[in-house]
């Protein structure tokens, strides 16, 4: 049975298929995928497979059996643990918590931390991830300040010190833009915060896997993460790495069984059990496990800057192109590989359409679930075309969107 069959370079050959004996799943021909700062496609190669003979061979749960099976399964739970703890530098591997998503990860952050009186800050350029759960404790008597960035994302460092009250908790940043690339000093911020006795919250769904990020030297006390993009994963997998003094700082979210302490009606306490309630997603944590392996044995800097030099190509590529504006930074220093534009006299969503019904290239158009990023870049309430390149994207993929966008342009 051929569980996985697709090439790890390319995604303009003639088809992907993945066949089981269940089903056969077909990418459409020539089809060329950017949007890969929503999820990344394809995934990791062995991410399916190893999903798949969980789910056929062992398929049985962790913390609540006892026999061979269940530790094996278990052992490798851990190992995915551990490794994640090591790859951010985290302080210790009990406290990398798995969740379904960064957006659940922020929430259990943002609503176990704060209280009445609370004040945070946050960015400009902040994804309705953490926007939306703040909104909602405003009528809990906790505020929040923004700190401005400029028209290319980045942001004022010089502003934050101002804007720190008495009753601050909190800074809260997103590491990179998901509109527009832009990559925060989120060492410098860390820096702020320990003067000022801050917790320091990082939203790392576009960068966890991408670029390297050190909980320690950062001095990050929470630090969210998604499965699905830059680690290479499943959807419905994330987590949050957390310090010792931020964990003991939070009210579990959710509370039920942990396959521990079952005498006890109150939640246990010891990690990472406080925060894991439930049955955990054990098919998207091993997949996630998959994800890491392909990272570690590729470097994450080699697939990093092979995404880097096609986002190069593209930039060189649009300048060129009368009527196109590039959203945000113009090179590829300190940014990820997500490029945003507008092209003058047309609307987004009717570029986007022409690029995918015309040229089958699939790339996000809008406001990308961030308002707030696209004031700050000039953008809303339009919003954007966005392209966002992958490791299994390539240079022909880059010339013939390049190609469609030329053509596009030139027709308005």
């Amino acid at each position: 049975m051929s569980i996985c069959s697709y090439p790890i370079k390319g995604t303009t050959h003639d088809i992907i298929t993945i066949n089981t004996s269940y089903y056969s799943w077909r990418l459409p021909m020539k089809s060329i995928y950017l949007d890969n700062a929503s999820t990344t496609f394809p995934k990791a190669p062995t991410v399916a497979s190893a999903m798949a003979d969980y789910i056929t061979n062992r398929g049985i749960n962790i913390n609540r059996g006892s026999y061979a099976l269940a530790y094996d399964v278990e052992d490798t739970i851990y190992t995915t643990r551990q490794r994640l703890h090591t790859l951010f530098n985290g302080h210790d591997p009990s406290h990398v918590i798995f969740t379904q998503n960064v957006t659940m990860s922020l929430n259990m952050v943002i609503k176990g931390l704060l209280k009445a009186g609370d004040h945070v800050l946050i960015s400009s350029m902040e994804h309705n991830a953490v926007m939306r759960p703040l909104t909602q404790l405003l009528n809990e008597g906790i505020t929040f300040d923004t700190i401005p960035c400029d028209t290319t994302g980045s942001i004022k460092l010089d502003a934050i010190e101002s804007l720190i009250r008495p009753n601050t908790v909190a800074i809260i940043i997103n590491n990179a833009s998901n509109v527009c690339g832009t990559i925060q000093p989120i060492k410098e911020i860390g820096i702020i915060c320990k003067d000022h006795h801050l917790h320091f919250i990082v939203d790392a769904a576009q960068t966890a896997g991408i670029i390297p990020i050190d909980v320690k030297e950062s001095q990050i006390d929470a630090l969210c993460f998604t499965g699905h993009k830059g680690l290479l994963g499943p959807q419905g997998i994330g987590g949050m790495i957390l310090t010792k003094e931020m964990a003991q700082s939070l009210t579990p979210l959710i509370a039920g069984g942990t396959g521990s302490f079952s005498h006890l009606e109150t939640m246990p306490t010891n990690m990472p059990d406080a925060f894991e309630s439930g049955t955990l997603n054990l098919p998207g944590i091993i997949g996630l496990n998959e994800g890491l392996t392909f990272i570690e044995s590729k470097g994450m800097e080699n697939i990093h800057n092979h995404e880097l030099a096609l986002t190069e190509a593209f930039l060189k590529g649009l300048r060129p192109i009368d009527g196109i504006n590039i959203i945000g930074k113009q090179d590829v220093q300190d940014r990820t590989a997500v490029v945003s534009i507008t092209i003058d006299g047309a609307d987004a969503a009717s570029v986007a359409y022409e690029l995918e019904s015309t040229y089958h290239i699939m790339t996000r158009v809008g406001l990308h679930c961030a308002p707030r990023a696209h004031q700050t870049l000039g953008t809303y309430p339009e919003g954007t075309v966005r392209f966002s390149f992958g490791y299994a994207n390539t240079m022909e993929d880059i010339r013939t969107t390049l190609s469609a966008l030329t053509t596009i342009a030139n027709k308005i």
